[in-house]
Formats: structure tokens, C-alpha cells, sequence
């Protein structure tokens, strides 16, 4: 989807004064600076949090958080809580700090990925299970 008036791809529209704290401008002010994340529109957002709460299994999320990082550079870690997991509230699931990343999106992510894991909870049993809590006893 490329831009026909100058050729590129269209960036994320920045947020209104003071409304968040990402840093946009900075971001595309500096020359190294990673813009994959402005890519992130709001309607590829969209398209991205209903996917996220469509995963099918933990392959599928594994391939997810691959597919974040490869074309938007964002680090997902999904990992037990540090207190007991009764929910899917006791997931701690976080997007690492990342300049141009928007404050709501960054709140939108990990909670479409738990709407997603409360339809399908085996794919919470599994990622529970690759850390061993359940101790293979499913």
C-alpha cells in the first residue's frame, strides 16, 4: 500500500499533543532510528488485535510475535506471573519499550492476546506447560 503521491508507505498518524508519550517526532527525527513501528497504522492495528484474538494454537502465537518483531520490531514476551496463574490475568504479558510505539497500543496488544488465550485456553495450558508449571500433568 503504497503512497501515491511520494511513494512510500503511509505512517501512523501521531497522536494528539500530550495524549502519549511514544516519541514519535524524536523517532523520525533521528536518521538510525527503527520506523518499522509507525508502519502500524490504525486500521493495520485493527487488523492486528483481531488476529491476535483469533490465535489458534501456540505455534500460531509463537509465529505472531516472530511476525511483530520481523516487520514492526516489536519484543513480545508472554511468561507466567510471578504469583500463582488462576487467569489469564496471571500471564505477564509485555511489549518491551519501544520509541514510536503509541501508549494505547501498547495497553491493546497484550489485551486482545488475552481475549484470544480466554477463547482458546489451551493455548494457555501450553504456554504454561513449555515453562514446566504443570509439570506435564495435563
Amino acid at each position: 500500500m503504497l503512497d501515491a503521491m511520494n511513494g512510500q508507505l503511509p505512517l501512523r498518524q501521531p497522536c494528539p499533543p500530550g495524549a502519549c508519550d511514544c516519541g514519535r517526532e524524536a523517532l523520525l527525527a533521528d536518521p538510525h532510528g527503527d520506523v518499522r513501528i509507525l508502519l502500524l497504522t490504525r486500521q493495520e492495528e485493527q487488523r492486528l488485535l483481531q488476529r491476535l484474538e483469533q490465535l489458534k494454537d501456540l505455534a500460531d502465537l509463537q509465529h505472531m510475535q516472530q511476525r511483530m518483531y520481523e516487520q514492526l520490531g516489536l519484543r513480545l514476551s508472554i511468561a507466567p506471573g510471578f504469583n500463582e496463574v488462576r487467569s489469564m490475568r496471571g500471564l505477564d504479558i509485555r511489549i518491551a519499550g519501544q520509541p514510536g510505539l503509541c501508549r494505547k497500543t501498547r495497553q491493546a496488544i497484550p489485551a486482545a492476546i488475552r481475549r484470544g488465550l480466554e477463547r482458546t485456553p489451551e493455548i494457555a495450558w501450553r504456554l504454561l506447560d513449555s515453562f514446566d508449571l504443570l509439570g506435564g500433568s495435563h
